[in-house]
């Protein structure tokens, strides 16, 4: 006998299991990673900027999902047209007609980068950057691909090809013939311009790991620079787009800037079906999809699908009704400057930068000999230790998510849901400042946990 299938029945049935499930077919070393920083939390459902346990306590999310949940979980203009798209009952994905959805996300996109005439639509951030090399190198005729220490652009082969992290990139070469330079090294672009082998440079207009803006000029000077040579400035705005930094893009903080190529996707998603867009000149289109017998010469099985580009179009729909652009805008800067205003109160917080709801908290040496002494300690036995000391508490004790800013880094990224307002803002820094007060007490939880993470750092060399 045939039993219906039932997706609630299912999750009552063997929803506990989610971490031994998780250890036996999927990633093992990412519930034993979560196990030990106690970070193996059971969430049960989820709204807006935040989610509940079984026992109905709430957790601020400061994560947003990587950014990808940049109207936070679950927004009801979004759910409906799902909703309404499917019961739509579209003929979609035939491969042999043209649907209104895509042309009409298509249009909507382009409005707010009004320089960029055309878009292709994949599935994810990492395709997005794929499609973008792959034009770069046809127009230009060119093979290397120019990207900037530190950087993240995906970890599939080519947008590896352009990641600035070595510890990515072990083991899985050959890839794309490519060079790094450092952001904002004017001299050092053009330095590799010269050689005359250089399709494109590819940036993020403030990188992901660390929170590192441009410096102010750099990327219109870099623009200059590369059309001098024949070669294109591709921007990956794949986390900074769509309103994080406060400004539709975060190219746009800069007068005069036109990529030739953009990659958005992550928040274009709603948090419900993955999406990628990559938004180019109309010359280069032309030029890759230059004939008939070329028409599906870069193309995707699942890209353009009507649930993600429904889910694209009440994105965008949200963002202008509800003004989430300026929203981010100023409650990044009054989160900011609270947490800047810190900076002088205590010596292990160094820095605070970044733009709108992209935010990064930098810990440094102290001064005290008290504190200095156990800030060597975790130095000695990795370094990001610390900042990871502050992410635990931040959880446990408050109830917030947050992130280490990447691998061997001092840093927490802030990338909250972009509709979050002062509630939020006064719950996190209360809770920061607490975490901090425990901190340069020199004793307490939170140095003990530094020991576990000591003992983890020295077992994994």
């Amino acid at each position: 006998m045939t039993t219906e299938f039932d997706l609630g029945r299912l999750l009552s049935e063997r929803g506990a299991e989610r971490y031994e499930l998780h250890t036996r077919y999927l990633n093992h070393q990412l519930p034993r990673m979560l196990h030990t920083i106690g970070f193996d939390k059971v969430y049960e459902r989820a709204e807006g900027a935040y989610f509940w346990d079984a026992d109905g306590d709430d957790y601020l999310d400061m994560l947003a999902g990587f950014g990808v949940m940049g109207l936070g979980r679950h927004h009801p203009v979004v759910r409906k047209a799902l909703h309404d798209v499917l019961d739509a009952r579209l003929a979609d994905l035939t491969r042999f007609d043209c649907q209104p959805l895509p042309g009409l996300l298509a249009e909507k996109l382009l409005a707010h980068s009004p320089h960029l005439d055309r878009v292709f639509f994949g599935n994810s951030g990492t395709e997005a950057v794929e499609t973008a090399l792959k034009f770069a190198r046809f127009v230009t005729g060119k093979p290397r691909i120019l990207y900037c220490d530190h950087a993240f652009h995906g970890l599939t082969t080519g947008s590896l090809s352009v990641n600035g992290e070595s510890g990515f990139r072990d083991g899985f070469a050959p890839l794309l013939p490519d060079t790094a330079v450092p952001l904002g090294d004017l001299d050092a672009l053009a330095r590799e311009l010269k050689k005359g082998d250089v399709a494109g440079l590819i940036v993020e207009p403030i990188q992901g790991k660390g929170v590192h803006e441009a410096p102010p000029g750099c990327l219109r000077a870099a623009q200059e620079l590369l059309h001098r040579h024949k070669a294109l400035l591709i921007a990956d705005e794949v986390q900074t787009g769509l309103g994080r930094t406060g400004d539709f893009y975060a190219y746009q903080h800069e007068d005069g800037v036109e990529p030739d190529l953009v990659c958005v996707a992550k928040a274009l998603s709603g948090g419900y079906v993955p999406v990628g867009a990559t938004l180019g000149k109309d010359w280069i289109f032309k030029k890759v999809y230059s004939s008939m017998d070329r028409v599906l010469v870069h193309s995707a099985s699942f890209g353009s699908n009507a649930q993600a580009m429904a889910a694209g179009l009440a994105v965008l729909s949200v963002m202008e009704n509800e003004q989430v652009v300026a929203n981010a805008r100023a409650t990044g800067e009054l989160l900011k400057s609270r947490l800047a205003a810190l900076i002088d109160k205590y010596e292990l917080l160094a820095d605070v930068r970044g733009r709108g709801l992209m935010i990064g908290i930098e810990f440094g040496r102290p001064n005290s000999l008290k504190l200095r002494g156990r800030w060597s300690m975790l130095q000695a036995a990795r370094k990001g230790l610390f900042a990871q000391m502050v992410v635990v508490p931040l959880l446990q004790r408050h109830r917030i998510l947050t992130q280490v800013s990447g691998d061997h880094l001092e840093v927490i990224k802030l990338i909250p849901p972009l509709i979050i307002g002062e509630r939020e803002v006064d719950r996190f820094v209360d809770a920061f400042t607490d975490v901090m007060d425990d901190a340069h007490s020199g004793g307490g939880l939170m140095w003990d946990f530094g020991k576990t993470l000591i003992k983890q750092a020295v077992a994994n060399r």
